[in-house]
């Protein structure tokens, strides 16, 4: 399917986003529902074990093994369902089922009946073909070049009067194939190190929640007495935004697929810091490390980008040209 920009007349439809509740799956279901419906709703489930574990059937999916964690799943139905993850897409499936009215359903990743939806977003490590499927570089966000425009024009007093060039430095975290350990917070700490002695500037670093305390602790130990070092500690506004918009240079931990798109939608260098990482993550890194789009932190600079990276926008004209067809028949 092809990533085709569309003008189509507004539509003021419905719109949830549907997720098992995991950070990354939420931010890309949120991101491509924004594009749809500034009003979108939010609805995240448990799917129950039996259900997560047995084979689906077109359709015939219930709601008994569907959990609310929030929101209700009660009508009114959505006119659009955005689920993202395998789990969540056996619930997107029950609901399309439940509701009486058409509904289009979008899921993101391979789902487990990639046929039960109008539209998958796919990326290439999913190894998923159809008609109905749209393969993108990267994951979906809500980084607009707009939403970097507001956080630059805030800017952030925190770190304004530090020397430029400012390399953002964005700290993931441990995942359940992945560990971040004290060993590779000193390895970035190294190549941190050599960076800046070839770019000079500063850097500013934000951890996430899921960044373990050992490794907080090493970087903060490293840099302690670098008066050039912005380094977030949890307390006032998330920094992360702000970041995004303003630095010259990224250094991304390679455990977040997610982190690596949202910094792949502005114009600085990108470098990725690798962890230990499963096939999927793997499989990514060396389809962008390929273009030139991103470099690992130690080798020479990517090549310059003049616009960012950003497959939502796309996805999102082709998912509203589906809304017109599908829901204007029925009005």
């Amino acid at each position: 399917m092809d990533l085709g920009s569309t003008d189509v007349p507004p539509l003021n439809p419905r719109v949830w986003c549907l997720t098992t509740g995991e950070a990354g799956l939420r931010q890309q279901a949120r991101g491509l529902a924004r594009e749809l419906s500034p009003e979108f709703e939010e609805r995240v489930v448990r799917v129950g074990r039996l259900m997560g574990l047995a084979p689906p059937s077109l359709f015939r999916l219930t709601l008994a093994g569907v959990h609310p964690l929030e929101g209700k799943l009660s009508p009114p139905w959505p006119d659009v369902l955005v689920s993202c993850g395998r789990r969540a897409g056996l619930a997107a499936m029950a609901i399309r089922r439940k509701s009486k009215a058409p509904i289009v359903t979008i899921h993101i990743q391979a789902p487990s009946v990639p046929a039960a939806f109008d539209l998958v977003v796919a990326m290439p490590h999913d190894r998923l073909e159809g008609e109905n499927v749209i393969c993108v570089d990267t994951a979906l966000h809500g980084v607009r070049a707009t939403t970097l425009q507001a956080a630059a024009a805030l800017s952030d007093l925190r770190f304004a009067e530090l020397p430029r060039p400012w390399t953002g430095v964005l700290l993931g975290g441990a995942t359940a194939r992945t560990p971040f350990t004290v060993e590779d917070a000193q390895r970035l700490a190294a190549g941190l190190d050599v960076l800046r002695a070839r770019t000079g500037g500063s850097l500013l670093i934000t951890p996430s929640r899921r960044t373990p305390p050992g490794v907080i602790a090493a970087l903060s130990a490293h840099f302690a007495q670098d008066a050039s070092i912005f380094f977030w500690d949890g307390s006032g506004a998330n920094p992360y935004l702000s970041i995004l918009a303003m630095a010259d240079a990224i250094a991304v931990t390679s455990d977040s697929i997610s982190m690596i798109s949202e910094a792949m939608a502005t114009t600085a260098d990108l470098y990725v810091f690798e962890v230990a990482g499963g096939g999927r993550h793997q499989n990514f890194l060396q389809s962008i490390f390929k273009q030139g789009l991103i470099a690992r932190l130690g080798d020479t600079a990517p090549r310059k980008r003049a616009t960012g990276i950003d497959a939502t926008p796309s996805v999102a004209a082709i998912a509203r040209e589906m809304m017109r067809q599908k829901l204007s028949a029925t009005t």
